[in-house]
Order: structure tokens, then C-alpha cells, then sequence
């Protein structure tokens, strides 16, 4: 920019935002809400002369002796001090703390403590990323809220601080002027939902677009595939099982039908299907189905009834059933919550098509 832009253009002073880490930090955590927000900056239409960001983003790292200051030892620099940041005296808009073995590891450490209380007492809103919840709920911040971290600590975190209510599923809540997000690239999602908070839908869209992100996984979207999971945790027959299963919930899936693809006679099949995948395999194929429904009720296009043959469940009674015990939510409601809006869905589309489908 020269100067004499510079010089004769009103200035607009962005939102102050500190991400603080804890040495070795995840550097997504770190880099992936930063890169947020300097998209934001980018993209952000501006009054016409005006110059300047939406966002003003600072990074502190708090160092630990022979610790790289990253996970993947990716030297980032440290910033400024925590003695530092205090001295600053500057209200912050947003404080977000980045998670990482530093986080589960030095949250206890008094000074630390002491210095994010002060901080979060001067910013309109705190935030954490994946572990960073740790550093929250040991300087007493989220006593009392809702809060999620990477679903891998959610049971540590409820153990060591039990005021915190620890929710596992979310990939992101928001309780009052605090928000807090599950693992790594949560993060960003949570990010997005700040800027589209303060900014409108259509900014978020766009960041997410130049990202190529979805706008945006809703906050209460699981974390967690019951799919994955299972997949993850089985050999390879049931690997395999689990998969051909998940394309073709709409059939009548029965235990004689899922032993035929296995090396199990149907008695035996039971058994082992509890021993490697964790649940029963009606309890395991009601998961999926779920599953299924839930994402086709995010794309909203199709009608519940649709919905409920498609993933197996046969009517709509059996599949609000379903959605009831599994997630104490009816279908219709979950739909009304989480439907993406037709922009998002037209992005989406749009994504998938190969580029010369699009020129």
C-alpha cells in the first residue's frame, strides 16, 4: 500500500484477537483460526477509501525449555510475553487458546493462570481451541458451562475439573461470551461461526469458500463417526462388513444376511461382531442409520418420509424413534436446527463438480 493511500484514507482499526499457546502447541490450532481471520481480512468489503482490517491478530506462544514450540516442530515464533500482554493494558475483543500437549500438559502452572484470567477479564469473548479448554477450566473460567475439547479428552477434562460440563459430541459450543471447540480443524469451524457472528453469513461464506470449507458444520454436529469408529476399531472382515453396510442401509439388514458376508456361521456372528466393533449389530446398523438421516436432513432437500426409506427405517415413526433414543432430538427438529441454507448447499454442488464441468 503507499503512502499516500495511507495518509489520506480513513483507517479502520480491525477486532483485537490473541491466540495464546502453550508451548509445544498443535499448529493448526494455532494457524487454523489465524488463517480465518486473515481471510476475513482479505475479503471483507470495505466502505470505498477506507483501509485497515477487520481483525488485528496476535500470536503468543509460551515457551517451555527443550520443547519446539509447535507439534509438527515447525518453528513458530513466540510473540510477546505474557508479562508482556498484561503490561499492554488494551482491551481484546477475542482471546482464543490454542490446544496441544502444552495445553494437557501446563495448564496448572500459576502464572499462566493468573495471566488468562486477566486477559479473559478484558476480552468481550474467550474461546478455546481443542485442549485449550484445559487452560480455561484450570484458571476457573468455564466452572459451571458447557464445554467440548477433542472427544479423545472430553473424559480427562470432566475428571479433572468437574464444574465443567463436559459435552463430548459437539464440534463446537457456545455458552455465553464463551466458546470452546473440539479437535484441530473444530477450530476453524468455531472461527468461521465468530466471524459470521460479527460479520453476517455472507462473509463466513465467503472465507469458507476460499478455504474450500463447508459453511459450516453446525456447532451441535457430532465430532464423532459411530462408522468411522467402528471401521477403526474392527479386523479387516468387519472393516469390510461395516463398510458394505453403510451403503446399503436401506435394505433389511439381518443378522443371517450380515453373517453370509462373513467367514461366521449366523450363531457366531453375533459374538464376535459385539467382541470387535464394541455393540450389538442392530444396535451398531440403528447408528448408522442415524448417521445417514442426519446428514441428509442437514442437506434438507428431501421430504422426512424420503428420508426415512432411504436409510432403512421404513416410516417416519420408526426413524423419529430412533433419532429420539439416540439423540433426544425428533427428526423434524433436528432438520429445522441444522439445515444447511441454499447457498451452502449450492457450494457444495458447486465443489463437486469437475472444472471443466464448470467453465
Amino acid at each position: 500500500m503507499n503512502r499516500s493511500a495511507t495518509a489520506t484514507s480513513p483507517i479502520r482499526h480491525g477486532r483485537r484477537v490473541l491466540i495464546l499457546a502453550l508451548a509445544p502447541a498443535q499448529l493448526l490450532d494455532v494457524s487454523g483460526p489465524a488463517e480465518v481471520l486473515a481471510q476475513a481480512n482479505r475479503l471483507c468489503d470495505r466502505p470505498s477509501g477506507e483501509v485497515g482490517m477487520v481483525y488485528e491478530v496476535e500470536i503468543a506462544i509460551v515457551p517451555a525449555a527443550g520443547k519446539a514450540s509447535t507439534s509438527a516442530a515447525v518453528a513458530v515464533a513466540p510473540g510477546r510475553s505474557l508479562q508482556e500482554l498484561l503490561a499492554d493494558g488494551r482491551e481484546l475483543d477475542t482471546l482464543i487458546l490454542a490446544g496441544g500437549e502444552g495445553a494437557r500438559t501446563r495448564h496448572d502452572e500459576s502464572e499462566l493462570k493468573d495471566a488468562v484470567r486477566a486477559l479473559a477479564a478484558r476480552a468481550r469473548r474467550v474461546a478455546s481451541v481443542c485442549t485449550g479448554a484445559f487452560i480455561l477450566a484450570a484458571s476457573g473460567l468455564l466452572d459451571g458451562r458447557r464445554a467440548v475439547t477433542h472427544w479423545r479428552w472430553c473424559e480427562l477434562l470432566a475428571r479433572r475439573f468437574p464444574a465443567v460440563r463436559v459435552e463430548s459430541e459437539p464440534i463446537y459450543l457456545h455458552d455465553g461470551r464463551l466458546w470452546t471447540s473440539a479437535g484441530v480443524t473444530a477450530g476453524m469451524d468455531m472461527t468461521l461461526a465468530l466471524v459470521e457472528e460479527d460479520h453476517g453469513h455472507s462473509l463466513a461464506l465467503a472465507v469458507a469458500r476460499e478455504l474450500v470449507m463447508f459453511l459450516r458444520r453446525p456447532g451441535g454436529q457430532s465430532q464423532f463417526s459411530a462408522t468411522l469408529a467402528a471401521q477403526t476399531a474392527a479386523d479387516t472382515d468387519m472393516s469390510e462388513l461395516l463398510a458394505w453396510m453403510a451403503d446399503n442401509l436401506h435394505r433389511p439388514l439381518t443378522v443371517d444376511m450380515l453373517a453370509g458376508r462373513t467367514r461366521f456361521s449366523p450363531r457366531q456372528f453375533a459374538r464376535v461382531f459385539v467382541n470387535k466393533v464394541g455393540v450389538s449389530p442392530g444396535l451398531k446398523i440403528d447408528q448408522m442409520r442415524v448417521e445417514a438421516a442426519r446428514r441428509a436432513l442437514e442437506d434438507g432437500r428431501r421430504t422426512l418420509a424420503a428420508i426415512a426409506s432411504s436409510c432403512g427405517f421404513g416410516t417416519e415413526e420408526a426413524m423419529r424413534r430412533a433419532f429420539l433414543r439416540h439423540l433426544g432430538t425428533p427428526p423434524g427438529t433436528y432438520r429445522d436446527r441444522f439445515r444447511r441454507r441454499p447457498e451452502e448447499i449450492a457450494q457444495t454442488r458447486r465443489l463437486r463438480q469437475p472444472e471443466d464441468a464448470r467453465s
